[in-house]
């Protein structure tokens, strides 16, 4: 009727919505959207999820669609390989990425390979998630970050959210691919709220894997990175905004195949590059973008070198003053920009 008298409707407005919850309505979403699509892991069932990722879906879909498994990741994670080859398509969750140590020949040797190795004939669409990276007081052996030790295996797609469009939209792109992906989420990032676009809330919103977004546009400064460092970047380039230097953020989104001519536009356009992330510095992600840009055509645009904000070269820490120390925060940004511009 309003439209009819020719006022104009208003489009639904952004709403929040936690990272956690986005990721629950993807799978939400894709397991009503396909029956071959199904979750296993510790605790993803009657518990609702050691994170309450999957809250809700046990009852709604039951025990053939979601699934609690024994404590042995190399058991499930198998189970859910020969699931894949067969054209199912499993979510296989692991409880932290520290722990897919334990079934690291199946996501490398299994599931990465496989489809190489038939020739093509075996395809293995299979998501291996779970949180990635540092979390709050868990130490050494919770802490990792193994974005380079995934994006390092051919046969493998790796992706890393920050928002919770990203969450979304990753996680659908991931459970409909044909091929393995591993999706590093952040604990930290999960009770998180970010707008949520009308478009994000559809169904069938995706996020095309291997391809980067620019969250903040700039002049001065590139800066790049994946998952919860996404934001101290964004509030990194806030505060050297104030000092009249503008920086362009690069969410990264994917680490395999990585979007590397976002990031050499970007540093066509500002000749400064700075990348930034909570892994350790050698061989990492920030090393293996650096290379890319001083082999590529962008290399001949840089005003300075490259700079690279990484997690301290140790083993996690437990002490609170330790561990803050060890993973990038918003000022060690600023000093590396500083550095990069000579300011």
């Amino acid at each position: 009727l309003q439209q009819r008298r020719g006022l104009r409707l208003s489009a639904p407005a952004a709403i929040q919505v936690t990272v956690r919850d986005a990721l629950n309505q993807a799978l939400d979403e894709e397991l009503e959207r396909d029956e071959r699509v199904f979750l296993l892991g510790e605790e993803v069932a009657q518990y609702d999820g050691a994170y309450k990722i999957s809250r809700g879906l046990w009852k709604k879909y039951g025990d053939k669609r979601v699934i609690d498994t024994p404590i042995s990741e190399m058991g499930f994670a198998g189970i859910a390989v020969g699931a894949a080859m067969v054209w199912l398509r499993p979510v296989c969750e692991f409880m932290t990425f520290n722990f897919s140590m334990q079934a690291i020949d199946q996501v490398i040797n299994s599931a990465a390979k496989t489809c190489y190795m038939s020739a093509g004939s075996i395809a293995v669409p299979i998501v291996f998630r779970g949180p990635n990276g540092a979390s709050a007081g868990v130490a050494a052996q919770h802490s990792q970050c193994f974005a380079a030790w995934y994006g390092h295996c051919p046969g493998l797609k790796v992706v890393s959210p920050w928002s919770s469009e990203d969450a979304k939209g990753l996680l659908k792109a991931a459970i409909r691919d044909d091929n393995p992906v591993v999706m590093l989420e952040s604990e930290l990032l999960y009770g998180v709220p970010f707008e949520m676009s009308e478009q994000a809330q559809s169904k069938e919103f995706v996020i095309p894997i291997g391809k980067a977004k620019i969250e903040r546009q700039g002049t001065h400064v590139t800066l790049v990175a994946h998952s919860r460092p996404v934001g101290h970047c964004m509030e990194a380039a806030a505060v050297l905004s104030k000092e009249g230097v503008e920086c362009e953020v690069i969410n990264l989104r994917t680490i395999r195949p990585m979007d590397i001519e976002t990031v050499e536009a970007s540093v066509v356009k500002t000749n400064h590059l700075v990348t930034v992330e909570g892994g350790w510095p050698q061989f990492g992600v920030g090393a293996e973008i650096c290379a890319r840009i001083m082999e590529g055509p962008a290399f001949n645009y840089l005003d300075a070198p490259a700079v690279r904000v990484t997690g301290a070269d140790v083993p996690m820490p437990y002490a609170k003053i330790l561990e803050d120390n060890s993973i990038p925060q918003v000022k060690d940004i600023v000093f590396a920009v500083k550095k990069a511009l000579n300011i």
